[in-house]
């Protein structure tokens, strides 16, 4: 099996949003970043729209071919969103509504019922489903009692400890994954994995059916040019 890398697209509407207008057109980054290899999109829609925005999801909903991912935290306005758009996958975080970035993980043991719920759902509708977690066993347990297809590992933990300490910093990760792997549930992982630590990440998981990569690989592509980056994260996973 290899892992599939998608791209997250905030950034590029972070950019636009920030002087109005189109530039850059998120359609057609959507559009190259595919012309490019990447094998997803992930969004990222937020309450306040500070980068994607609840339309830009409807827009790319026939813009995406490759798989379409969307991530949030499930209230009654996501919740709507992804049902009418009907992605291929959902990936389900903890964030506050308010919070710059995605920090923690599911406590898939006490809010086992609420997610239950909603996977069900997602699930009736042919969605499927991921859960945002931190790599722990009992979380790992936990998000396979909730009906979920996949969890995504946080790797903010293994990103800043790797320079330091790159053994002991995947650790916690595989044994999750193989955790993972004997509930029946399919391993996807990011935030932080960048071009210096994702193919010891990759070597190292071999369960991983999927990468989202957004700040590391647009700032890359600063230097580099969007498709070579793409190409070269590609190249890693490889």
């Amino acid at each position: 099996m290899r892992t599939r890398l998608s791209v997250n697209v905030n950034k590029i509407a972070t950019l636009r949003n920030a002087r109005g207008g189109n530039i850059p057109n998120l359609i057609q980054v959507v559009k190259d970043c595919e012309r490019f290899g990447a094998e997803g999109i992930t969004v990222h829609p937020r309450p306040d729209g500070r980068h994607i925005r609840y339309q830009d999801v409807i827009d790319l909903k026939d813009v995406v071919t490759t798989e379409f991912n969307i991530e949030g935290y499930p209230s009654d306005s996501f919740l709507d969103l992804v049902m009418q758009v009907k992605p291929d996958q959902v990936t389900l975080v903890p964030d506050a509504p308010d919070a710059l970035t995605s920090n923690n993980g599911w406590d898939t043991v006490t809010h086992l019922d609420y997610l239950a719920g909603i996977i069900k759902m997602l699930k009736k509708e042919g969605i499927r489903t991921s859960l945002f977690v931190n790599p722990e066993v009992k979380i790992i347990e936990g998000a396979r009692m909730t009906g979920t297809d996949r969890i995504e590992l946080y790797t903010e933990n293994y990103a800043k400890l790797y320079p330091q300490n790159k053994q002991q910093a995947i650790m916690p990760y595989m044994i999750a994954a193989r955790v993972a792997e004997t509930q029946g549930l399919g391993v996807n992982a990011g935030h932080d994995l960048s071009l210096e630590n994702l193919r010891y990440f990759s070597q190292n998981i071999p369960e991983l059916f999927e990468v989202s990569i957004g700040h590391a690989l647009i700032s890359d592509a600063l230097y580099l040019g969007l498709e070579k980056t793409i190409q070269s994260y590609l190249a890693l996973l490889r």
